[in-house]
């Protein structure tokens, strides 16, 4: 028995695209980095400079694998992150002592302070982000966004991973 197909006139209509959860997450997205470039400009720092620095904080002394899981970032990337960060002063890199060929991350004052700074821009983002939703609705939506996270985490090239 064979299965219908759609009709391919159906995937040509307007607002096809726009009801794509993909294509709208990406969208999302996209606002939401928009957003943190808005509110963050000052500080000249990315959002992904900000979830290191986020995840430092609460786990200082993590070697920069366990930083990018920790943080869902790409390990290049964490290499990047971490050089730009470390240069500018928010962290500093310290042998590990059981693996010299390991370096562990430590964030400083300066990051601390920076992080300090931030942390009201920040929650501002995602107050505008949600702004459309009622208490009720985001609740739901950030239950929703954290499941598909969840369920689909090893699909994605920086999953999140929890520290050793």
């Amino acid at each position: 028995m064979t299965v219908p197909r759609q009709k391919p006139a159906q995937a040509k209509t307007p607002t096809y695209l726009y009801e794509l959860p993909g294509h709208l997450i990406r969208r999302c997205h996209q606002i939401s980095v928009a957003l943190f470039h808005q509110e963050c400009a000052a500080f000249n720092i990315t959002p992904q400079q900000y979830a290191a620095m986020r995840v430092l904080a609460d786990n200082d002394g993590v070697d920069q694998i366990t930083l990018a899981g920790l943080a869902a970032i790409n390990r290049t990337t964490a290499g990047e992150l971490v050089t730009r960060m470390d240069h500018a002063g928010y962290l500093t890199r310290k042998d590990n002592p059981k693996d010299m060929r390991v370096k562990l991350l430590f964030i400083t004052k300066a990051g601390l302070k920076l992080i300090s700074n931030v942390d009201a821009s920040v929650l501002r983002v995602q107050q505008k982000l949600l702004a459309p939703l009622n208490s009720a609705e985001r609740k739901n939506f950030i239950s929703y966004l954290a499941r598909i996270a969840d369920v689909n985490n090893e699909l994605s090239r920086a999953p999140l991973r929890s520290k050793k």
